[in-house]
């Protein structure tokens, strides 16, 4: 009997397909007991991206220069956290405004013209995913804009939790506001930007009458693709009066009507405030 060819090369490694598709952690192998020394090193190397994402600190004035770049009306506000650390203790202090941003917006709010749609940019998070996608992400919802709509000056909001929008949309008399906010980091994802809509904003709305469009990110969903979902949301929460539970979102089965011109941005006549 002849001997068997001997076998050259390696066999291929049956998780390549998956690992193509996903940034999450498959198949790590082992070194002994233990994992590879460098899926280790890449693992502290992740967390560590994490906790830099909660910790760092928004450059609000940069952001809203930018945005007036776009031609937007801007207003920076801060939440009740007087810092970070109280911010990541203290979640229900980043739920409220200030008592001086309050009273600023309460007076701005007697003689401002109620917009359809308020944009607030909160750190959130994540302000690393804020300083990466929001400027793209406002410049998409502005000039994809339906004929017609108001969209009202953009909110930069620190230390700010997603019901932060809430007070902001009420004391502006926004008829629904759209908060875009730094996600909470994941080990694959510390830039990932979220957007949660509430109709008819007031202090005290659950997340149950809340929509969130999540994951805007470069590797995840583009901002053509979020602002076209948002505005089918904003569309469908007007023609109902109402966001949450009560909203699903059926945009992938439709054509989303949009006109690639700027919207509305701020008051007739207002001027940048930041």
């Amino acid at each position: 009997m002849s001997e068997s060819a001997p076998i050259t090369g390696s066999l291929p490694d049956p998780w390549d397909d998956l690992r193509a598709h996903t940034a999450a952690r498959l198949a790590l192998g082992r070194a002994g007991t233990a994992v590879p020394t460098r899926e280790l090193l890449s693992f502290g190397l992740a967390h560590a991206q994490a906790r830099d994402a909660v910790h760092l600190q928004l450059d609000a004035d940069a952001l809203a220069a930018q945005l007036r770049e776009l031609g937007c009306s801007t207003l920076q506000v801060a939440s009740a956290a007087r810092d970070r650390a109280t911010y990541l203790l203290r979640p229900d202090l980043g739920r409220r405004l200030g008592d001086a941003d309050a009273e600023r917006l309460r007076g701005l709010g007697h003689g401002h013209t109620h917009c359809d749609l308020l944009v607030v940019v909160a750190d959130g998070l994540s302000s690393l995913a804020v300083e990466r996608n929001a400027v793209p992400l406002v410049e998409t919802i502005v000039r994809t804009a339906p004929q017609g709509w108001q969209i009202g000056p953009v909110i930069v909001a620190t230390q700010a939790r997603v019901a932060l929008g809430d007070e902001v949309g009420a004391l502006l008399g926004a008829r629904m506001v759209a908060v875009l906010i730094g996600e909470r980091p994941g080990l694959s994802s510390p830039d990932s930007l979220g957007i949660y809509l509430t109709w008819h904003p007031q202090v005290g709305r659950s997340d149950a009458e809340r929509n969130c469009i999540s994951n805007v990110r470069a590797e995840g969903l583009a901002p053509s693709a979020a602002a076209a979902r948002l505005w089918w949301l904003c569309q469908e929460a007007r023609r109902l009066a109402l966001t949450g539970v009560g909203l699903k979102d059926r945009s992938d089965a439709v054509t989303i009507p949009t006109a690639d011109v700027p919207g509305t941005l701020g008051a007739p006549g207002s001027d940048p405030v930041t």
